[in-house]
């Protein structure tokens, strides 16, 4: 372990934690580092000794007198705050295994009914085995039976008590509870298409469902965030847990059904104290890793999906740190990220993929060639009885590396990020949370306005594809780029930019339910498990780990 604040050229500093927890490397200089933050209304309950926390349900005239509340796509930023974290804290949300209710199809809102099927069992089984090794300093749970026990399993010989929440109860949906959706459409119809259509406007018996559900969320990270703990796994359900990452983030009730949250799917959180206190700094460092895979034939928040842009990053490089920036070339991948490649390519099989667009530079084309190779030799391997062809294409807009030459910063940090990548210090092929927030604001508007030329060049190419069943994009590039074409997907700003993460080799998947010219809706961001042994582990060990 290397002590914090050692100094490095120029007045930086280089923070490091444990070899244990690399997700929280950081990497300061004159300024703090600055992860995007969001801040939530504080709450007068937060005792986190009791074996259940209780929060009287929601008021019937609660919503009544909002009717005119705004939610256009204007992002809550500023108004609120978090409470402050005295050290980094992971949280890692899980959503239950499937139910009985779930595979009849019928509503569950906040009803206590349903249980978990043998499939769900067998969901939370593999959770368990997913973070048996992972050292949580707490658990808090919904007390609705089907994640209670979804909890249990997952926590299995650990001592520590689970501690139950009613806020993390599923959203209220009153009397459409119980309904099998057939039903719903029947008995309330205009009510029913305005839930599938528009559902931060839905009201049903007075109430306003889906805010009440974003209130409610708000109450939840407070208690969260004031547990004195470093690791803290949270078992709750769908609708909550999109709840609860969008508040994280400070988006709004319309992203509702945008960030998808799939049985026993698994997010992670991260929460970093400011130097100063206060609200800390947040990243989403992962989107519902689910224990099967992501590219399973399925709906996208109950709609049908057949068209699918598929984000990869590409594998590790060959980088060389002593190399200065004109010199450092155009690396192939080393013996990681061909294996990355191939793993990725070995995933997408089961797609029939219609084209691959990449950035120009080698790694980048080289594990779009991998992909190419594998999709095409589908009838030979058995995945297809006819041969494929895949349309490959190189896009300059994907190309990043011209810009971040001419920053002085992204050179230093990536020259760490390698030195540390090769060290015991951590074992890792990508740089950590938060570390684009490092760049000069104006490096940062030309990344975020070439991706924004990228994410439209990528929607022409869908649109382009036609309307056939399977129409799937793959693009592959530089972790930046991910980034930055999720956030245009999501219609947000460069400052976001830094409050998403993805590592070398992981994929992020957006679907399209409403067709190429539709919105967006991520079903998930930075999945690596298909990358076996060689995966980011979901959390790390925290048990024995000393301070900064």
């Amino acid at each position: 372990m290397l002590s914090a604040g050692a100094p490095l050229a120029g007045g930086d500093q280089l923070l490091l934690l444990h070899r244990r927890n690399p997700s929280l490397l950081l990497f300061h200089s004159s300024k703090p580092i600055a992860f995007t933050s969001f801040t939530v209304r504080s709450s007068s309950s937060s005792s986190s000794s009791l074996k259940q926390l209780h929060t009287p349900p929601p008021s019937s005239s609660s919503s009544e007198n909002d009717d005119d509340r705004k939610l256009s796509s204007t992002l809550s930023g500023s108004s609120v705050t978090f409470p402050p974290v005295k050290v980094a804290k992971r949280v890692v949300l899980v959503r239950h295994g499937q139910s009985t209710w779930n595979a009849e199809g019928r509503i569950q809102g906040s009803s206590d009914f349903s249980i978990l099927t043998q499939k769900g069992e067998a969901q939370a089984e593999t959770n368990r085995q997913m973070l048996i090794d992972d050292s949580f300093d707490i658990c808090f749970s919904s007390p609705l039976k089907r994640s209670n026990r979804t909890a249990e399993v997952i926590w299995g010989s650990r001592k520590e008590e689970i501690l139950t929440d009613t806020d993390l109860r599923e959203i209220d949906l009153y009397s459409f509870q119980g309904l099998l959706k057939k039903e719903g459409i029947a008995k309330f119809g205009t009510a029913f298409g305005q839930w599938q259509k528009d559902p931060p406007n839905f009201n049903i018996d007075g109430h306003y469902p889906v805010r009440e559900l974003w209130d409610r969320a708000t109450s939840c990270w407070n208690k969260i965030l004031v547990h004195d703990s470093r690791s803290v796994l949270v078992v709750a359900h769908n609708a909550v847990n999109q709840a609860l990452v969008a508040t994280a983030m400070g988006l709004g009730t319309e992203y509702f059904r945008v960030l998808l949250q799939s049985n026993c799917g698994v997010s992670v959180l991260d929460f970093v104290p400011r130097p100063e206190g206060g609200s800390p700094y947040i990243c989403l460092n992962r989107l519902n890793q689910t224990p099967g895979s992501p590219i399973a034939a399925g709906s996208s928040a109950g709609r049908k999906a057949s068209n699918q842009i598929i984000l990869v990053c590409h594998g590790s490089s060959q980088s060389n740190p002593e190399a200065s920036n004109s010199d450092a070339g155009d690396p192939s991948m080393d013996m990681l990220g061909i294996i990355q490649s191939q793993k990725t390519a070995e995933l997408l099989l089961d797609l029939k993929v219609k084209s691959i667009v990449s950035s120009p530079r080698v790694t980048p084309t080289e594990t779009a060639n991998a992909i190419v190779r594998v999709q095409e030799a589908a009838d030979c391997l058995g995945a297809d009885c006819v041969p494929r062809y895949v349309e490959t294409k190189q896009v300059k807009d994907l190309d990043i590396h011209g810009i971040l030459n001419r920053s002085k910063k992204a050179i230093f940090i990536f020259k760490v990020s390698y030195w540390c990548s090769h060290s015991d210090v951590v074992n890792a092929s990508s740089l950590q949370s938060g570390w684009i927030n490092e760049f000069e604001d104006g490096l940062l508007t030309e990344l975020w306005d070439q991706s924004g030329t990228a994410w439209k060049s990528l929607l022409n190419e869908l649109s382009n594809n036609g309307s056939e069943q399977d129409n799937v994009v793959v693009a592959v590039g530089h972790p930046i780029v991910t980034i930055g074409l999720l956030g245009h997907c999501l219609n947000l700003t460069k400052d976001w930019m830094g409050s998403f993460h993805v590592d070398a080799g992981s994929i992020s998947i957006i679907d399209f339910p409403d067709g190429p010219s539709g919105r967006g809706v991520v079903r998930c961001i930075n999945y690596t498990a298909h990358l076996g042994r060689w995966s980011i582990p979901i959390t790390k060990a925290t048990q024995g780990d000393e301070e900064f």
